[in-house]
């Protein structure tokens, strides 16, 4: 063999260990990243599991009664003021939905459609000249006849699950 054709073949030898060499690193990041984006996200999805456990209670009726409560105002204007925070407690976590299961965020948005639900009919039920208290009172008898099967109680019992699995 002359020179010229043992230098080619040193040469592709070369560039074949070459591409290897770079295919497997590169392989290698890339498994690497993915991992590192795996383990950068669990925290994220365990706090937005938190932030939806405290939207739920607080949102939950009794807590948002207790919160709120304006015994002097008329019931028209108390039904108006726990809406308005519910709606506003759930826009504020509506980014968490990004981090949760489908179903999770599903549980919590109708956990917020049954409480607005909840508050419209009982105030539909009340005389026109109903004050707060007697709406918060109503609200609260209801909730209690639902014992342990409140809504609210459940989906807090999903949250925790799931984020139960999420840290094993």
């Amino acid at each position: 063999m002359d020179n010229i054709t043992l230098s080619l073949i040193f040469s592709a030898v070369a560039l074949i260990i070459s591409l290897i060499t770079f295919f497997l690193l590169s392989n290698k990041r890339a498994q690497k990243k993915s991992g590192q984006s795996e383990f950068n996200t669990r925290p994220l999805q365990l706090q937005a599991y938190e932030r939806l456990v405290v939207l739920t209670e607080r949102i939950a009726l009794p807590n948002l009664i207790a919160r709120v409560n304006q015994p002097e105002l008329p019931a028209r204007q108390m039904q108006l003021l726990l809406l308005e925070s519910i709606k506003q407690e759930f826009e504020y976590n509506s980014s968490q939905q990004i981090y949760v299961s489908p179903m999770a965020w599903q549980a919590v948005n109708n956990l917020k459609n049954q409480n607005m639900l909840i508050i419209n009919q009982v105030a539909q039920t009340l005389p026109a000249d109903a004050r707060a208290i007697d709406l918060n009172k109503r609200i609260l008898e209801i909730i209690i006849s639902q014992d342990k099967n409140a809504l609210h109680n459940i989906v807090l019992e999903a949250l925790n699950y799931e984020a139960r699995k999420l840290m094993k």
